[in-house]
């Protein structure tokens, strides 16, 4: 339930992670300064389910090229996009948006997901503010 008092990225941040209790366990990854995710791929259309309710952009290997600049900016950050990954995304048209990185391991059977907010305009010092902020919104 949205709460009116609170902006949309931190309300959805929240609700992902009422939607993910019991199901997933969050720790932080400082390489990304993200939340971070592992399940055993059995799972992944239950947690995919959950994530296009947040995240209805999905993004691959093959258009992400026809993805905003700033979208293509995070894949090219967290490493570019290779065959069965996603980068999923809120509204990158907005001025803060989420987005998740979704990566299938090479074994098959585990993926992990890393999720955190993308703020247009901010200075480094209010994006280190920001990141706290995220970090409280997933109790990490």
């Amino acid at each position: 339930m949205h709460d009116p008092d609170k902006s949309e990225v931190e309300n959805d941040c929240k609700e992902l992670l009422k939607a993910f209790k019991g199901v997933l366990s969050w720790q932080w990854d400082s390489r990304f300064e993200t939340v971070l995710a592992e399940f055993r791929a059995d799972n992944k259309d239950s947690i995919r389910t959950i994530l296009d309710r947040y995240l209805s952009n999905a993004w691959n290997s093959s258009n992400i090229g026809t993805a905003p600049d700033i979208v293509q900016n995070i894949g090219n950050r967290l490493g570019k996009l290779r065959a069965g990954q996603l980068l999923l995304t809120s509204d990158p048209n907005r001025e803060i948006f989420i987005y998740c990185a979704w990566w299938p391991w090479g074994n098959g059977k585990d993926i992990s997901i890393r999720i955190a907010p993308c703020y247009k305009k901010l200075s480094d010092s209010e994006k280190a503010d920001k990141i706290k902020q995220f970090r409280n919104w997933f109790e990490i």
